[in-house]
């Protein structure tokens, strides 16, 4: 009796057009091969309602029925032969016959010609007939044949794989991307510094005093930026009470998150065990370990592990010898399910609910808001000095300073992780300037200035804080070496700039890229201000009032206060009040960043696209941080209530 209710309900819940009544449904033909059991069905299709997603997609998500099975079962329900792409590939002249897009697009790829028919793979039989038009204007006759999902995707990955790979590192446009910086800047560069060095060595005095009035005058323009955006943030702060619901009637989006790795050992048992916490439907998020096709190590690493179906390995294929994350990213693009893309590094412990939170806020955001930041936080603030100081100068910055600049309605340099866009636009943009070492920031900029806007979100990654020095150094150097590149990059055209800005957003461009920049290049020439402390004469000071050397005294003072009460605001938001403590040693902390500053200068002119890899695993989450991995995840309510 309960059999014949299930397959009653089954029969009602699949549409007729997708399933002939002369075929048996998918659902009941596992069942009757023993794959799955009748109240493993029965949950499924009390969920399928809510995730609008296919029967079988459910069933592996949840790990009742593997790949094969579902295969067995669709060939069964359909009569098709099926295909083994592995062992006979798909024929080239057939492929060629349409571009990779519309082979990646529908998730089909035609096989093989046989008795005047050519036969078509695909995993998903019932959307075939919406094929039959298009597939018949190139191919005439056309018959499905059944293959899965992944060695389709493989499939099309192997005919195609030095086209996307072209493709990838060349998706933005030319004007706004880095990739021929060879042939420009790179030539104007070296000149500005020869005539710099020249005009120090012929005039020191006026050199060093221009260098002087510089420096403070962008202090004081990124003092300002920093107050102005805290203050904006502090009068309208961000609400933390929870992720929102989704609006009633509105189905969940399918959700794909891009994970670069890059020669990752140590660290990668505990990603997969914290991408185990995610509590998002399975059957609507697809996880995407985005590997370079030479990476051996994290390669091997990953043959360790068993990885659940909604986890999945793209590689992506070596072309004209750029390794970077963005190109990789690029790649790992077309090969994308979700109508929302997101970003985490490697070393990232997202918060279990962060994608229903970003799904509920993308449902109801308008439709200029196609990014959405989340906060950045580490997990060993305690491991030491360094590490506590990298703490308080990200709370300050993802905490007070940047959900500030996003509601003034700037340019929102965006963070490299925790970033999730709506697809359609990422596309339209071209994804990211594979050439760029900080193509986060780069796209926000041009996020921006195609008239779009990002928005922070009450959701936290924990990352591990680099806490060596020199390995520290190298990071920010690549950082400061990107902001170097996007900035010079976007003021080619500086009308062109002000113009897709407006006034306002590019004053703010201005004082961020300068602004931070010029605090550590020209850190140098602030520090000469000691002198007045020390009793000695300053260069620039000579002959000046009293009155002006004194407000210059109160105009670092006031720089000092504001940077600790940032601080200060900063780990309170996060809940590490204990580090407030050590906010004052932050002046002994930001040094270490004019060594990075010259270090990315030096690159920018002899090795700009060089990436210079964080080796991450040298720190463990500390007791109690949300980012310590645990062996299962903590289980959830049943969202459809108790099987009967």
């Amino acid at each position: 009796m309960f059999m014949a209710t299930l397959l009653q309900f089954h029969d009602r819940s699949t549409p007729a057009r997708q399933t002939p009544r002369v075929h048996v449904l998918l659902g009941r033909q596992l069942v009757r091969m023993g794959a799955i059991r009748a109240d493993q069905l029965l949950k499924a299709l009390r969920l399928q309602p809510t995730l609008d997603a296919p029967i079988g997609e459910i069933l592996m998500a949840e790990g009742w029925v593997e790949p094969d099975q579902i295969e067995t079962a669709l060939a069964a329900q359909h009569r098709l032969p099926r295909a083994d792409l592995h062992r006979d590939p798909p024929e080239s002249s057939l492929c060629r016959s349409l571009p990779s897009s519309f082979w990646l697009h529908h998730r089909v790829i035609p096989w093989k010609r046989q008795d005047g028919r050519v036969l078509v793979a695909t995993s998903r039989p019932d959307q075939f007939e919406a094929l039959r038009g298009p597939l018949g204007d190139v191919f005439g006759d056309t018959a499905p044949v059944l293959a899965g999902d992944a060695m389709i995707a493989a499939a099309i990955a192997a005919e195609f794989s030095q086209d996307l790979a072209a493709s990838a590192s060349e998706r933005v446009a030319p004007e706004y991307s880095c990739r021929n910086w060879r042939h420009t800047n790179r030539t104007i560069l070296p000149a500005v510094l020869v005539l710099m060095v020249l005009a120090l060595a012929l005039a020191p005095a006026q050199v060093f005093a221009m260098l002087c009035v510089l420096a403070v005058a962008s202090l004081t323009l990124f003092a300002v930026l920093k107050l102005v955006a805290a203050s904006a943030n502090f009068l309208a702060p961000i609400p933390d009470a929870g992720p929102p619901a989704m609006p009633a009637g509105k189905p969940l989006p399918r959700v794909s998150v891009l994970v670069p790795l890059f020669r990752e050992r140590e660290i990668l048992g505990d990603l997969l065990a914290r991408l185990d916490l995610l509590t998002y439907p399975r059957a609507l998020l697809e996880v995407i370990l985005v590997l370079e096709q030479e990476d051996d190590v994290t390669r091997a690493t990953l043959s360790e592990h068993s990885l659940p179906g909604w986890i999945r390995v793209i590689e992506v294929p070596a072309h004209g010898g750029l390794t970077t994350k963005p190109r990789a990213m690029n790649y790992a693009l077309d090969f994308c399910r979700g109508d929302i893309i997101g970003v985490w590094d490697a070393e990232d412990a997202p918060e279990p609910d962060q994608i229903e939170t970003v799904a509920a806020r993308f449902a109801v955001a308008p439709p200029e808001v196609v990014c959405l930041q989340g906060v950045l936080d580490y997990y060993n603030p305690r491991t030491n000095w360094l590490a506590r100081c990298f703490t308080i100068e990200y709370s300050a910055w993802f905490r007070v300073i940047l959900p500030g600049i996003a509601r003034l309605g700037l340019v929102v340099p965006l963070g490299g992780t925790t970033l999730f866009f709506r697809r359609s636009v990422l596309e339209e943009l071209g994804g990211w300037d594979a050439h760029n070492v900080t193509e986060d920031a780069d796209l926000g900029v041009r996020l921006c200035r195609a008239g779009y806007r990002t928005e922070m979100i009450p959701t936290t990654t924990y990352e591990e804080a680099n806490c060596r020095p020199w390995p520290w150094i190298k990071q920010r150097s690549r950082w400061l070496k990107g902001f170097m590149v996007t900035y010079l990059v976007h003021m080619r055209d500086p009308l062109g700039l002000l113009r897709d800005l407006g006034p306002w957003r590019f004053l703010g461009v201005q004082t961020f890229f300068i602004g931070t920049l010029s605090q550590f290049l020209l850190a140098p020439a602030l520090w000469s201000f000691w002198l007045i402390l020390a009793g000695q004469p300053h260069p620039l000071l000579t002959g000046l009032a009293s009155s002006t050397v004194m407000g210059l005294c109160a105009l670092f003072l006031a720089v000092e206060v504001l940077g600790i009460i940032l601080g200060a605001a900063g780990v309170w938001r996060g809940g590490r009040r204990s580090l407030a403590l050590f906010v004052p040693t932050m002046i002994f902390y930001f040094p270490l960043g004019c060594i990075a500053a010259y270090k990315a200068l030096y690159e920018l002119l002899m090795r700009p696209f060089y990436w210079d890899k964080t080796q991450h695993g040298h720190a463990a989450p500390e007791t109690g941080s949300p980012a310590q991995p645990v062996a299962q995840p903590v289980p959830g309510p049943d969202p459809v209530g108790a099987i009967p």
